[in-house]
């Protein structure tokens, strides 16, 4: 079992949230909104080719450090 499938979906909505909540590159979150809302119209729930590379390639982008911003200053900035 591979640790999305032992983590409860709670669990995984906030960590998915908080990498969200912390990319700073607005192109790149557009391209991860446009693969989320393609993902969510399908009904079966599977992935084509290219939205599975373009979901790879976002979640590669959210390890650069450079497309970031630290949790403390998103909430500095927003008041929570």
């Amino acid at each position: 079992m591979n640790k999305v499938n032992a983590m409860d979906t709670s669990k995984l909505k906030n960590r998915i949230h908080h990498l969200v909540y912390n990319i700073e590159n607005p192109d790149f979150l557009s391209r991860l909104y446009e693969v989320l809302k393609n993902t969510q119209q399908l009904e079966d729930g599977d992935l084509t080719d290219e939205e599975q590379k373009e979901l790879l390639k976002a979640f590669d982008e959210s390890e650069d450090q450079d497309n970031l911003i630290p949790h403390d200053e998103m909430k500095a900035k927003h008041g929570k």
